[in-house]
Order: structure tokens, then sequence, then C-alpha cells
């Protein structure tokens, strides 16, 4: 492997290529009909084998120089390395352009994957373009545009990404958490937590980033990959992608900033975009100069910092804009702020029983952090599921009720309960058991309303339907994610 002004020396090109260079049956025809399934699941084998040591040695090789820019990475990208980004591609997404589906794909998989092979490495390959969709953004009331790329743009944006991952991913800092590999939600939440709990309390500022990945300035985020990825081939696919039109109507507009949400290699430049803009700038930059403790927390976009002292936050916010605005970024007027987070004294508390609180709470990952009392009297920080976020949930249940009403109970019932689970999946944390009650309440008055409306005679009264409940019982609340225990690493 090579990277900028020298070529690694010791390095066995059939060590990278083992893939295509597997042992033949030393016997040749004997037992193959007996022995065909055990061979195709040692090849398989060995091909992962040798993706996933391409993959660690890239990732070596980046720890080992972190100032060094790769040169060559394109010859890395062969037929198994396609193969195993075209297992690693979600198969049940929304079609592209070209209303290809994955089952339309592996008809002929050899056969795509070796042309794709042969477009990408020539630089013959013409990106298409994204398909233009909308999904509901905040309480429903507005949308969000994504981009839909076709499933043979995914599986080359996938191989690309996986190739990027394996060098960034040792430069990314700890504070990052959002779309990396063994991150999650809720470990940015627990570090967060954490954190506040140390400082026992503090100063926080919270960020949004107006249309991010709209405004995403190509020229910087080139600027910013050629730092550590100077091969041609990767960049220049990367600037196809980049460049591609979207499809919206019927006609095709190329936008000149930004990367549409929903691609497959949009999350790893948004994180390379925020890399270094704010993670570097942040630990360099503002934190030497910080007369108290400062930290950051950023879940892709939903960046939280959090200072011990009230001075240091407002120079810092005072900042923020010009920082963002040299890169094409800007923050949102009323969304950004900066709030007290304190424990409350015995002062505050009395007069929080006599008048409504100031505000002391903030929003991050869809949960209100906020301060409360523990069972031995301490005061700690909890956390519940946001307003915006319940409203939005048992929005998108009523609607699911009220398109299949007329399904069978069974049905409704074995999804509803599928829903719940998915719910206290995310949202059953320690602390948070009185709003997945009340979720589980309303999810159970939503069913009842939609099945008495399955007819003029369908009407079903409390205790009817809390026979029906006992023959079909909703899922209790549980609590998934514990503050007792370490949260799982993925």
């Amino acid at each position: 492997m090579r990277w900028e002004g020298r070529q690694e020396v010791g390095a066995s090109h059939t060590t990278y290529e083992a893939g295509e260079l597997l042992p033949e049956d030393p016997v040749e025809g004997r037992g193959c009909r007996i022995i065909e399934p055990l061979e195709r699941n040692m090849a398989s084998a060995s091909k992962l084998t040798t993706v996933s040591t391409k993959l660690q040695r890239i990732a070596e090789l980046a720890r080992q120089s972190p100032e060094m820019g790769f040169t060559s990475l394109a010859y890395l990208i062969d037929m198994d390395w396609l193969r195993e980004a075209h297992r690693r591609t979600r198969k049940d997404g929304a079609v592209g352009v070209d209303g290809q589906t994955a089952e339309m794909y592996a008809v002929n998989l050899e056969e795509n994957l070796r042309s794709l092979h042969d477009c990408a490495k020539s630089g013959t390959y013409k990106a298409p373009p994204v398909r233009r969709a909308y999904i509901p953004k905040g309480t429903g009331h507005e949308t969000r545009p994504i981009g839909l790329p076709t499933f043979e743009d995914k599986i080359l944006q996938r191989a690309v990404a996986m190739a990027l991952e394996a060098i960034y991913e040792q430069d990314f800092l700890d504070c990052s958490y959002g779309f990396r590999p063994r991150r999650s939600a809720h470990q940015a939440l627990e570090s967060l937590r954490n954190q506040i709990m140390e400082m026992r309390g503090g100063w926080i500022v919270e960020l949004d980033i107006r249309k991010f990945f709209d405004t995403m300035v190509h020229a910087h985020l080139r600027t910013f990959l050629r730092q550590r990825v100077r091969d041609g081939v990767l960049n220049r696919l990367i600037g196809k992608w980049l460049n591609a039109g979207v499809l919206e109507a019927g006609q095709v507009t190329y936008p000149e900033d930004g990367s549409p949400q929903g691609g497959v290699i949009s999350p790893l430049l948004s994180n390379v975009y925020l890399h270094y803009v704010l993670d570097i700038w942040f630990e360099r930059e503002v934190q030497p100069r910080m007369r108290g403790r400062a930290f950051l927390i950023r879940y892709a976009d939903d960046v939280v910092l959090g200072f011990a002292r009230e001075d240091d936050a407002k120079r810092v916010l005072d900042v923020l804009p010009k920082r963002f605005s040299r890169f094409g970024l800007a923050l949102h007027p009323t969304k950004t702020c900066m709030i007290e987070f304190c424990p409350p004294s015995q002062k505050d508390s009395k007069i929080y029983t006599n008048s409504p609180p100031r505000r002391n709470s903030f929003d991050l990952l869809g949960f209100t952090h906020y301060w409360a009392r523990s069972r031995r009297g301490y005061w700690v920080v909890k956390r519940r599921t946001s307003c915006e976020r319940l409203r939005r949930s048992l929005c998108a249940v009523n609607q699911w009720c009220r398109k299949h009403r007329h399904a069978k109970v069974q049905h409704q019932h074995r999804m509803l309960v599928a829903k719940l689970r998915g719910h206290y999946a995310y949202y059953g944390i320690t602390g948070n058991a009185e709003a997945l009650q009340r979720f589980r309440y309303a999810v159970g008055r939503i069913w009842k309303k939609w099945l008495c409306r399955r007819s003029h005679r369908a009407y079903i009264d409390w205790p009817r339907f809390d026979k029906l409940l006992g023959r079909y019982p909703l899922p209790r609340p549980q609590v998934v994610h514990s503050v007792y225990r370490p949260v799982a690493k993925r």
C-alpha cells in the first residue's frame, strides 16, 4: 500500500489479493457433489477474511501515520470487496430512479458486480440522479427531503465508505457518536449524563445547524478529504456523487452544495465535515482557552456543549456563528441557545412548588434531560421521552391503526406489540418508566378507538376491551438501557 511520498516495503500483494488466489481442489472432480456446499462456505469465509485483512491493514497504517494522505486505495476494491459491500447493503430500502430492487439485481449478481467493478476502475462510471422523497420532520407538520440512490449506486458507495471508514475511524474523536461502528446514541447520552454529573451542573449550549446536509460546501469537503485520501479514483467517485442530480416531479436539478440524506456515503462525509469544522477546533483551540471544564457531545449534526463557567459558555457561543459561517454553515437563531443546567438549591425547590419553574432542561436525541431527586435524596440528571418524540410516535401509531383497522385482530396485535417493543428498545432507559407507561396506555386507547370504527356496530366498551387485552396483551414497559450497567457496544 502506498501513501504520500513513499511506498510500503515488504507488503505482499498476494496477501491483499488472496481472494483471487483461493486454493483449488487437491483432487479435481472427486466428491464434487458432496463437498460443493462446504467448498462454497470455505471460499466465502476466505473472501471475507481477505476483505477484513485489508480493512485492518488500512486502519493500522492510518493509526501509525495520522498526518499521511493515502494515494493508492482503489486497487483494494476488487470483486471480493464488492461482494462484501453488497452483503452489507440493505436489501429492503426504497428503489432509486431506475426502479431496480435488490432481488432484481441479485438475479445476475456476478455479472452486475463485474460490470460495476470495470466501470469504477476505468472511470466510466456515471452516478445516476437520486430520487427525491420526503419524510415527516419534528411534529409532522414539516418534512425532511432525502435522496434515494439506485441499488447499484448504494453498493459502490458502500464499497468506498468501507475504505474511508477504516481510515477516519482512527481520526475521529471520542466526542463523535453518530453513524460510526460500535457506537450508539445511548453511549452519547450516557457520556453526556456522566460528564454533567461530574461537573455537578453548569451551562449547556444547544447547537442547531440549519439544513446541514443541504449546505455542506463541496470545495471545503474536498479540501478536508484530500488531507487523508488522495486517491484519484475515489476522489472522482465522491465528486460524481456530490454532483449527481436530484430527480423530483420529473425534473432533474443539480444543487451546488450539500449531500443528499439517504445516501450510503452521506453520513460519513458529514462526519468528516464536522470533524474538521467543529470537533478538532473545539479540542485544539477552544478547550485550552477555557477557564473551567468544557466538553462536546456530537451525534451527526446534533451537538451539545457543556461548560462549568458561564463566561466560557458565552465566549464560545459568540464565536460559534463566525466559525460555522466560515465553512458555509449557519446556526438556527432561535433553536441555538444557552441554558443554566444546575441542580436546584433548597430555595429554588421551594419556589418551584409555588410557581412554574424556569427552563432548566434541554433535549437531545429524543430525550429531555432534567434534574430530579434520586431515591436517596441526591440531585441527579434524569431523562424522559421528549414531548415532541412522544407525540410523533403516537401519531404514527394512530395512522397505522386507522389504515389497518379492518385487518384481523391477531395481525393488529402482532404489529402493535412489535411497535411497542421497538419503542421500549430505544426509550427504555432508567427513570423513563412513567413516559413508557403513558405511551403504552395511549396505544391501547388508540387501538380501541379504531376498533370501534370498523363499522357502525363495532363499538367496544371498556369492559369488553379489557377482556380483549387479556387475550391479546400489550407488552409492559421494560428498562433496556440501565445506568447501573455499562451500555453495550455495537
